[in-house]
């Protein structure tokens, strides 16, 4: 897109020059009127009011092999999938994911990230690319789910937290080091995370660094779409430009389909039935068993399934007590009962 940028259309034209002297195998045209000193430019010329008109044409009609824009109508189920340059490191990390969405359900959009993220990792010639989930609501769940098709044959690579702990539910210290290749989170929060990644040296007005918001994926989606936001400087419309061609020559669309279909041979549709909210049921009450003193702490529960888990260990005689912990909620219980405790949340899914 020639036009719409809150820089004006000059940073725009920029960011195309820029593509050029970095990027052999970018041939960048922009859409919309000639910009002023940049004429040399390639156009497909239209008024600025049909500029999404121009460039939803040339996209679908393959006049062009990919596009970058500010915005455009991307239906329900796709997503775009964002990289990010970790100032920890200086290393890059995809974000899945940071536009569009890959479902209304949180957690099937978390699962499905995971492998839009994992297909274009490949399409940019990273192999066998690390994986972690952000700690945020349904984490927990969408991991296991992930561990579930791991050991039904799915080829995913789980990364490890830099915290002593360890493990690949990440925290905000695992993401400013960059410790996986990707890390997998529900779309609001990944369009957050670029914007504070891509701006935080300039105070918010202006993205200086990264990617942008990445090339779009779905479930038989065949267009290699990429979003940048209007804040977006010459710079990360420069990579964005580069991101879109080498998600082309990858082959993102096919990559898309190709781990689609190895993620439903180890059971992706089953996970995401799990992950599925069913309809409200009446709840049993269930009482707590007398207090005791609590001296130790189970991790690794969604927040969302919490009460829930306390109230499993209940029925079985458990005296359990949900809290929040540093590293996210925890169920604090005797220390004598968590053996059996693990056991019972392992057997009814919690763990």
């Amino acid at each position: 897109m020639a036009s719409g940028s809150e820089h004006g259309a000059e940073e725009i034209a920029k960011g195309a020059r820029l593509a050029i002297q970095s990027a052999s195998n970018v041939i960048p045209v922009l859409i919309g009127p000639k910009v002023k000193g940049f004429e040399d430019l390639e156009y497909i010329e239209c008024e600025e009011c049909d500029i999404p008109t121009r460039l939803e044409e040339a996209v679908k009609s393959g006049e062009v092999a990919g596009a970058v824009a500010m915005h455009f109508p991307f239906p329900l189920g796709v997503t775009t999938i964002g990289r990010v340059a970790t100032p920890g490191r200086g290393r890059p990390m995809i974000l899945a994911s940071t536009t569009g969405t890959s479902s209304t359900v949180r957690g099937e959009a978390m699962l499905r990230n995971a492998v839009y993220g994992i297909a274009t990792a490949k399409a940019l010639g990273v192999k066998n690319p690390t994986v972690g989930i952000l700690n945020v609501d349904t984490a927990q769940p969408v991991f296991r789910a992930l561990s579930r098709m791991k050991e039904k044959g799915y080829d995913i690579t789980f990364g490890t937290s830099t915290r002593a702990d360890g493990g690949s539910v990440l925290r905000g210290n695992d993401i400013l080091t960059g410790a996986v290749d990707i890390c997998v989170t529900d779309t609001l929060t990944g369009n957050v995370l670029v914007k504070m990644f891509s701006s935080f040296t300039t105070g918010g007005s202006y993205e200086a660094t990264g990617w942008g918001y990445g090339p779009s994926c779905g479930e038989g989606w065949n267009n290699v779409v990429s979003i940048v936001s209007r804040a977006s400087g010459a710079p990360v419309i420069a990579n964005a430009l580069s991101f879109t061609a080498m998600a082309v020559a990858g082959g993102l669309p096919e990559k898309v389909a190709e781990e689609l279909k190895a993620a439903r041979k180890a059971g992706l549709d089953e996970e995401i039935e799990g992950l599925t909210p069913k309809a409200a049921k009446a709840e049993e009450e269930v009482k707590a068993p007398p207090a005791e003193p609590t001296d130790d702490e189970l991790h690794g529960i969604d927040v969302l399934e919490i009460d829930n888990a306390v109230k499993v260990l209940w029925k079985e005689g458990i005296y359990a007590e949900s809290a929040m912990g540093c590293t996210g909620p925890v169920i604090k219980m005797p220390k004598r009962h968590m053996e059996k405790a693990a056991e019972i949340l392992k057997a009814n899914g919690y763990l």
